[in-house]
């Protein structure tokens, strides 16, 4: 498993909640700062994409690919290039040859859409690029976390907290989707792909025969809205599951119930429950109903990741 900041996916993500309709958490301030951005009529450009009845975008059109290349410039520039035949090609294909009525003024004049969506999309990034620029250490800190995580045998913990509309349980990793299918991994790698746009920010890929890649909320998000600089996390047990699951987890040196869990972490039974939730998916502790109280112990896995580290 690997980390890659690809700016294109978080392009996406901006692009499907300020005009697209499809929420993912953006600050307000960034909504109308890419709104004001664009010209008038931008929604209709963009409307086949994201119509409710079928929300689909062809790979020739995701500044995505290759995943690796991280200048986006380059990707635009790519995009904007896509020969219309190409683009008519996808979308027979992808629809199975019978191309629904929201992609037929696509089908129509396939050039003048890639040109006017290109062109759309290198205005949202010349309005935003100096914000996913603040994001650096952000996303150069997501990387650290996620490689200690990788050599300390504490991914189910990455998993289990990538964001509130993804949830991990056992080895399965559910994601939203309006057209909800289950797809096996196989021998595919998995690409972790940190996004700079809101907290309910997802974003994911299954189509690759080499590479499945999942878009999350980069941690400390609400940094960058805000005149608080960064600080880099030098203790790596709260790097890789966070502060309070951290704290969690160095207090059940024996096993606690909530309430003394709670009273320990300074807040409430129900965040600490919560908490406790994720902890559990990732298999670093258990809870059980004793009486009127429920007491949460470390696992065996718990014990040897607080153990790796806290050295």
């Amino acid at each position: 498993m690997s980390v890659v900041a690809q700016p294109g996916v978080t392009l996406m993500s901006l692009v499907a909640d300020a005009l697209g309709g499809r929420s993912q958490g953006v600050l307000p301030a960034w909504r109308r700062l890419l709104r004001s951005a664009v010209p008038e009529g931008a929604e209709a450009v963009l409307r086949p994409l994201f119509a409710r009845e079928y929300s689909m975008v062809p790979d020739c059109l995701t500044p995505t690919a290759p995943l690796w290349e991280t200048d986006l410039r380059v990707q635009l520039e790519r995009l904007a290039d896509v020969p219309p035949s190409q683009l008519s090609q996808e979308l027979e294909t992808d629809f199975g040859g019978t191309v629904p009525g929201q992609w037929q003024s696509v089908v129509d004049r396939p050039k003048a859409f890639i040109h006017a969506y290109a062109a759309l999309l290198t205005t949202m990034w010349e309005a935003f690029g100096p914000i996913w620029a603040r994001a650096g250490s952000l996303l150069d800190q997501e990387t650290e976390r996620v490689g200690v995580a990788v050599v300390s045998n504490a991914l189910p913990s990455v998993l289990a907290g990538l964001g509130p509309k993804i949830r991990f349980a056992g080895e399965t990793l559910y994601v939203p989707d309006p057209h909800p299918e289950r797809f096996e991994r196989g021998a595919r790698r998995v690409v972790l792909v940190p996004i700079v746009s809101g907290y309910g920010a997802s974003v994911f890929s299954f189509d690759r025969s080499d590479v499945v890649w999942f878009g999350y909320p980069v941690p400390g998000l609400n940094t960058l809205w805000t005149t608080r600089e960064t600080t880099v996390e030098k203790d790596r047990l709260k790097l890789v599951v966070g502060a309070l699951r951290a704290k969690i987890l160095r207090e059940l040196v024996s096993p606690r119930t909530m309430g003394s869990l709670a009273a320990a972490s300074d807040c409430t039974p129900a965040t600490v429950t919560y908490h406790c939730g994720h902890l559990q998916a990732a298999g670093l502790i258990t809870r059980e109903r004793l009486g009127q109280h429920v007491v949460a112990r470390r696992t065996a896995s718990g014990e040897a990741l607080v153990t790796l580290l806290s050295g």
